[in-house]
């Protein structure tokens, strides 16, 4: 199953890495398209993340769901498991692990109604790699049962990313959508 992963990991982060640089940042800027597809509850308390590497850019479409109401906060590493710390204007940051920024630890926690997921690589059913570490699946299975609800998750990703099948394991978790520079994509197991 590491095997299987690792390839289909790479093989998305290849195709990731050869976009252009502009193609990298007009799909990025085109997920702020879409904040009104998302129909995120009015309110909910939204995580999103900060790009590393070559990563689609969710800070467009943050800032498009602050416009619209939404909280917004960012994850932290603390250890093995990401907590989340509220985000606004005036938050300070500082680096976190990974080479990506979080809030500083004076940041209020809250625990997020949907998450703005990274991946390396999904299918069309939900399935998802990561960067092999488990940080969401952790996450969401914690935010699951501390609420009694499963949260709202949507991967951010570019098309390319997209493989036919990602291999799974028990305990990862699937995406209820997918949002590329392309369009909103609603996973399901027959999809």
């Amino acid at each position: 199953m590491r095997q299987l992963k690792a390839a289909c990991r790479s093989g998305a982060l290849a195709r990731r890495a050869a976009l252009a640089a502009s193609a990298r940042i007009e799909g990025s800027l085109a997920l702020a398209d879409h904040a009104a597809a998302l129909a995120f509850p009015g309110g909910a308390v939204v995580s999103g993340f900060w790009p590393i590497r070559d990563e689609i850019d969710p800070r467009p479409l943050m800032d498009a769901l602050r416009a619209r109401g939404h909280p917004l906060c960012l994850p932290a590493m603390v250890g093995e498991d990401l907590v989340f710390r509220r985000l606004t204007r005036d938050t300070p940051l500082v680096r976190g692990g990974f080479g990506t920024v979080e809030p500083a630890s004076e940041a209020e926690e809250v625990v997020p109604d949907c998450l703005l997921v990274p991946l390396a690589a999904f299918d069309r059913r939900g399935a998802r790699i990561g960067y092999g570490r488990g940080f969401y699946d952790r996450a969401i299975a914690r935010i699951t049962d501390r609420r009694g609800a499963v949260p709202k998750t949507v991967g951010l990703a570019f098309s390319v990313q997209q493989a036919s099948a990602v291999p799974e394991e028990g305990h990862d978790r699937r995406l209820e959508r997918v949002l590329t520079e392309a369009g909103l994509i609603t996973c399901g197991a027959a999809a």
